[in-house]
């Protein structure tokens, strides 16, 4: 049976665009928000995001038929959302970060979220719906997706040789436009890292606010250090000579979480 919604607002990306420090912000709040509000973080979506992924990789029919499937199987699941709202937030529904394997941009997500849209309409009768995606300018992002890749995969281009390569992919601006355009009239909203960077809440506020949570909550709201920040430079730059110098994957892996174990532990505390 299909219902009219409260907002449901779907935060699915950028990589690198304070995600991370949104999501943690809104489960450390969780308690404060439960009545505005559900929260769908990704450990709640793993299986429509192992899809998500899926399809920014490969683009086939097959691919995109699972996730349209998982996504109709997740929201049958889900209540009315007659009397609160939804918040969900995984920049996974954009697919995987380019730079991995063979992806170069975010076009991927062209196809996924209007297909979640739908979703959420084959789900539920008129549902307000919002879609937003964080952003960051072109070379922030770069340098930050860059020395993300460095830590956590294989890399072993140069930064220069990273930028050159995957510029395309930092013009969020145009990606978004015709994103807007195939899921109208379903708004989509662009909320940039930098104007919330050095806000209480930060990019968690503006996020809040579409969802309709009121100021005298948002003030009750405590703020959380930044999360899943860059490391110094000399430590990123010793894990890029242990990506180009060990061959063997789980040998790197192990060399790398170790230099940042020794890394953690000899930091100076807050």
């Amino acid at each position: 049976m299909a219902f009219s919604t409260r907002p449901l607002v779907i935060h699915a990306g950028f990589h690198k665009t304070g995600t991370s420090s949104l999501q943690q912000t809104l489960k450390a709040n969780r308690t404060a928000l439960k009545r505005h509000c559900n929260l769908l973080l990704k450990p709640r979506l793993k299986d429509i995001l192992h899809a998500t992924r899926g399809y920014s990789t490969w683009r086939d029919p097959l691919t995109r038929a699972k996730m349209v499937h998982r996504a109709d199987t997740f929201l049958a699941e889900q209540p009315a959302y007659r009397h609160r709202g939804l918040i969900l937030s995984a920049e996974e529904l954009a697919g995987h970060m380019p730079g991995r394997d063979a992806i170069c941009d975010y076009s991927a997500a062209l196809i996924l979220l209007p297909e979640l849209v739908a979703a959420f309409h084959r789900r539920y009768r008129a549902p307000d719906l919002h879609v937003v995606f964080t952003t960051r300018s072109a070379q922030s992002w770069l340098t930050s997706a860059y020395w993300e890749h460095v830590k956590s995969s294989s890399m072993t281009l140069s930064q220069d040789e990273f930028t050159t390569r995957f510029a395309p992919a930092a013009r969020f601006d145009a990606l978004l436009d015709d994103l807007a355009a195939k899921i109208a009239p379903i708004p989509l909203h662009r909320i940039p890292l930098e104007d919330w960077a050095n806000t209480p809440l930060g990019l968690a506020e503006p996020v809040l606010r579409l969802q309709g949570v009121p100021d005298d909550t948002l003030q009750t709201l405590a703020p959380i250090p930044p999360v899943n920040t860059r490391l110094p430079d000399a430590l990123l730059q010793e894990l890029l000579d242990l990506n180009r110098n060990i061959g063997d994957r789980e040998a790197r892996k192990q060399a790398k979480q170790a230099l940042i174990a020794r890394y953690e532990t000899d930091a100076p505390s807050e």
